[in-house]
């Protein structure tokens, strides 16, 4: 068994692309590495293709800790976000039936838009158009399927592994365990427990109270094996974790902003105490910012201002203000959707397929092209090519928010037949209109 995302020599070359992200100088330690015969190649998924033998593995280690010291992490200041969000607090939100169909639709709309991106999470842009070619759907408008897929195509771009026997037209039958839904669910039980008074002490117990080690990724799992290994639950995000700046805080933000409609300010600080177990810098704001459009998406009628209000508690000239103002604007564009996805690619391809800036443009710019469209907008979303299943998901909960259950068409809605699989503790299947029943209870006992 290869254990994925923790090993030293597996985080080292990440944690050298970080470091230099974030301005420090790290060339010696990685000459050291490449010098003792380590690999410079920054592997893509969660694990070079070789183990490396137990002298690298503990020069991996010592070297880790040395780029800790080059660019130490520091916490995010949640203060001037704070001061930004002021702006744009709408408190009180919706009532009555009207928030319940919003929220309903924000639990479809993003269990919808995850299913869409869960078969070709990891196969790039290129692949995924050439498998719509190949079996008659492109532009996508519909779900994936493998029906008349030829064996060339299938061999050169295979599905998801985990994902393509619960996730195609030919097989969805609910909504398939997904780590997107699983940190949702959690995230409303949490809120359930400790309301507003949430702590980061909290988010970590229930990590491991109820979070399966093997179903967590990337930060996540740092910061779990962080945990276990006695680090404080106010530093598992800054120690050892080169993918502090991904997009795993920005998948978890939906409930908090749900059960705070309209309040973006306590749907922030909700978001901080979970986003900050595992991330910091851009990782932490761009789950503010996700947090921020679930909020306004339940109390509003238009995407489009949904986007702009949310942008504002964004720091200007930031990397996620950045990448969120360019998908923006190419959404916006009269590009067409290759035009801009190109152009898209051109300015945040350099970074990993699952970091939160590029994620963070392409949910910016799903949300600006699909114009509240459900179908649309996850589509596009998904047809962009990274971490299609996630922003699939936050895509999605926008518009459903904002559309409501009952505007949501049926295509994207009756497959999930009203069923949520997951792999925490009790139940093994939910029912979405009954998680979006307890998500509207807390926003009203939050009132």
């Amino acid at each position: 068994m290869r254990l994925t995302w923790v090993q030293p020599e597996d985080l080292l070359l990440h944690a050298f692309v970080q470091a230099r992200a974030e301005g420090a100088d790290v060339d010696g330690l990685e000459r050291r590495w490449t010098d003792a015969g380590g690999s410079p190649a920054v592997p893509v998924s969660g694990a070079a293709d070789q183990p490396a033998p137990p002298r690298l593995r503990a020069l991996a280690a010592e070297l880790l800790g040395a780029v800790d010291e080059a660019a130490p992490a520091m916490p995010f200041d949640l203060a001037a976000a704070l001061d930004r969000a002021s702006g744009v607090d709408q408190r009180g939100g919706r009532a009555g039936a009207d928030l319940a169909d919003k929220v309903h639709g924000g639990w479809l709309g993003r269990s919808a838009g995850c299913l869409l991106g869960k078969p070709v999470e990891k196969i790039p842009r290129a692949g995924i158009e050439e498998i719509l070619r190949d079996t008659g759907r492109w532009p996508l408008d519909d779900w994936f399927t493998a029906e008349g897929l030829s064996a060339d195509v299938a061999s050169r771009w295979p599905w998801n592994r985990r994902s393509a026997p619960t996730s195609l037209a030919e097989n969805i039958a609910g909504m398939p365990e997904d780590d997107d839904l699983n940190f949702a669910v959690l995230a409303l039980r949490l809120l359930e427990t400790h309301g507003d008074a949430l702590t980061t002490d909290d988010v970590a117990q229930a990590w491991l109270d109820n979070l399966p080690g093997g179903r967590v990724f990337t930060a996540e799992r740092v910061a779990y094996r962080n945990l276990l290994e006695g680090v404080d639950p106010d530093r598992a995000a800054l120690e050892r974790n080169p993918f502090r700046e991904w997009i795993g805080a920005l998948i978890r933000a939906d409930v908090h902003g749900w059960a705070h409609p309209g309040d973006v300010s306590g749907a922030m600080r909700s978001m901080w105490a979970d986003a900050r177990l595992s991330h910091t810098g851009a990782g932490v704001e761009g789950a503010l910012w996700a947090a921020a459009l679930a909020s306004l998406a339940v109390a509003a009628e238009d995407v489009q201002v949904v986007l702009d209000d949310a942008s504002t508690v964004l720091e200007p000239g930031g990397l996620v203000q950045v990448a969120v103002r360019r998908g923006t604007e190419l959404g916006r564009s009269d590009l067409t959707d290759d035009e801009a996805l190109d152009a898209l690619h051109a300015d945040f391809g350099h970074l990993h397929w699952v970091h939160v800036a590029n994620n963070a443009a392409t949910i910016a710019f799903a949300l600006a092209r699909g114009d509240g469209d459900l179908g649309r907008s996850i589509c596009v979303a998904v047809t962009a090519g990274w971490d299609t299943d996630s922003v699939g998901a936050t895509v999605g909960g926008v518009v459903g928010a904002v559309a409501g259950a009952d505007a949501l068409p049926q295509q994207w809605i009756s497959p999930l037949q009203d069923r949520l699989s997951t792999s925490l503790p009790g139940p093994s299947q939910l029912s979405l209109s009954g998680l979006a029943a307890a998500t509207v209870a807390l926003s009203e006992g939050a009132r």
